[in-house]
């Protein structure tokens, strides 16, 4: 029989066993406490007790862990905790080593979010796949936020600023509160059945997770998603999110930002269009210059074996380019004449008689160069016209038909070159200076 010896323990030996006990039957637990005792030495590391209304357990979260945290530790707040349960050897107390530690309230309605986003992602609620566009250039926006605060004031001016041409329209809804959620969600079914929007804004400003709670509401993230209308959502600050963030098309950090998605800037706009009215422009003068080249090459191929349309050709030419080259002189005389009434203007104001008759003497002159310079112009063209109708009357066989010769052809128009080219009883149309004869051949002679 073993003797009581045998299973005597020393106080280390059994703060060992007890604490190798607790660790392995709480590896992990949540506690929900108040906070008491709390201390933070010079090492960083946070000691407290977390306690109810019977009973207290002491805690240690060690640094880094405890810098971590988002919230400052004091006495009489309430805590959800994450640790493990062990025992300190050294006085043999048990107590909670935390890694994590969030105040109550908060922590309970991000546990709340965090397995209703889980739940709605494993649907495909959130899916990229089913995200639509936004219209590029939206006519009508509905606005659903709060009619009141900084919120549709920021966006309704950013709107006015950047796209003038767009209509917004307010749809006025609770932005928190016991209810909230519901209306937000009728509004926004009443805005798509409405059929008068390109485009739903659902917009909040900043606050606490508990403010912006309305926003993480299963049946409005599911109307959001549900909808035919384009969504975009703006809730909270850059940091925030909520389920109608991820619900929506589009999730925008601010309402501020959120309106300038929505809609161009119109300086962007005008300098585009500018770009775009030059190339056309551009696009058009080549391709007019181009058909105009087109035309002149076909109309010299076509006429290149009649004088006298090429003739009439040079004509037109001609007489395009002396009226372009009146209307440069009268473009120069209006100019000159404009620049000098300005100089007679500057010269009144100063009274300078002499300098002023002087002016008028060579406005005078200047008047008579522009109809001295067209009739020399005229002039030369009609000496150059003269020689290119000699030029062409001398090559004409006209010409030769008008010193007494004739030129015969046949019924279909083949002309009779040799006494082979035509046969005794061969009617014959012999082409004179004033006219035609019709002729018959009774004999031929070599």
């Amino acid at each position: 029989m073993d003797s009581p010896a045998d299973h005597v323990l020393t106080p280390s030996q059994l703060n060992t066993l007890a604490r190798d006990l607790l660790e392995g039957a709480f590896p992990l637990v949540w506690v929900e406490g108040e906070l008491g005792n709390v201390s933070r030495p010079s090492s960083g590391h946070l000691y407290f007790t977390l306690k109810d209304a019977r009973a207290q357990v002491r805690c240690a979260m060690f640094k880094p862990k405890s810098s971590w945290l988002k919230f400052a530790p004091r006495e009489g707040l309430r805590v959800l905790a994450r640790g493990r349960l062990t025992l300190y050897e050294a006085r043999g107390d048990y107590q909670l080593v935390l890694d994590h530690m969030e105040e109550a309230g908060e922590g309970a309605l991000r546990r709340a979010f965090e397995e209703l986003k889980a739940k709605l992602t494993a649907e495909g609620l959130f899916d990229a796949q089913r995200k639509r566009p936004l219209p590029r250039f939206a006519s009508r926006i509905g606005v659903i936020t709060s009619p009141s605060g900084a919120v549709v004031r920021d966006v309704l001016s950013v709107l006015a600023r950047r796209f003038p041409l767009v209509e917004a329209e307010v749809l006025p809804v609770p932005v928190q509160g016991d209810g909230a959620a519901a209306r937000i969600v009728a509004m926004l079914q009443r805005a798509i059945t409405s059929q008068r929007y390109d485009v739903l804004l659902v917009a909040r400003g900043g606050g606490s997770l508990e403010d912006l709670w309305a926003f993480n509401d299963e049946h409005l993230a599911r109307a959001i998603a549900a909808s035919p209308v384009p969504v975009v959502s703006a809730v909270g600050h850059e940091t925030d999110f909520s389920l109608s963030d991820f619900a929506a098309d589009v999730r925008a950090p601010t309402p501020s930002v959120a309106a300038e998605l929505l809609v161009p800037n119109r300086d962007d706009l005008n300098h585009r269009l500018h770009l775009l009215d030059a190339r056309l422009r551009a696009v058009q003068l080549q391709r007019l210059r181009q058909a105009m080249q087109r035309a002149d090459r076909a109309a010299l191929r076509l006429n290149a074996l009649r004088p006298q349309a090429r003739l009439q050709l040079l004509q037109r030419r001609q007489v395009d380019a002396l009226r372009r080259l009146h209307a440069a002189w009268q473009r120069q005389f209006e100019r000159e004449r404009a620049r000098l009434r300005h100089a007679d203007a500057v010269l009144r104001a100063s009274q300078p008689q002499r300098r002023i008759a002087r002016l008028r003497e060579r406005l005078a002159t200047l008047a008579l160069r522009p109809q001295a310079a067209i009739v020399r112009r005229l002039g030369h063209q009609a000496l150059h016209l003269r020689g290119l109708a000699r030029s062409l009357e001398a090559v004409s066989p006209l010409a030769t038909v008008a010193r007494g010769y004739s030129i015969l052809r046949h019924d279909d128009g083949r002309i009779v070159r040799s006494v082979l080219d035509a046969a005794p009883g061969d009617r014959l149309d012999a082409r004179l200076v004033d006219g035609s004869l019709r002729v018959r051949v009774i004999d031929t002679s070599e």
